[in-house]
């Protein structure tokens, strides 16, 4: 199964570690921190160049990948249809 981020960027739901609301997520520095080394690294993809919304953390093979999207984490996960298992805490 896939999942559209925005503009033209499609990945495969099995290829996603997570899905993350900016606005909450952000607040620890851990995150800001991870997201930053990423964008040195060159992991970083941005889907759009509008506001921000979500990031989503995908793993193929040794690589990882952050995407910046403008869609929100909740209409992404409902979007994804395979989370629907996992309780929210």
């Amino acid at each position: 199964m896939y999942l559209h981020l925005g503009t033209d960027v499609i990945i495969r739901t099995r290829d996603i570690l997570g899905i993350f609301d900016l606005d909450t997520s952000t607040i620890s520095r851990r995150t800001r921190d991870y997201l930053r080394k990423g964008e040195i690294e060159g992991r970083v993809v941005y889907v759009t160049s509008e506001l921000p919304k979500s990031f989503i953390v995908t793993a193929n093979g040794q690589r990882t990948t952050i995407y910046i999207s403008q869609i929100s984490a909740s209409t992404l996960k409902k979007r994804s249809g395979y989370i629907d298992g996992i309780k929210n805490i």
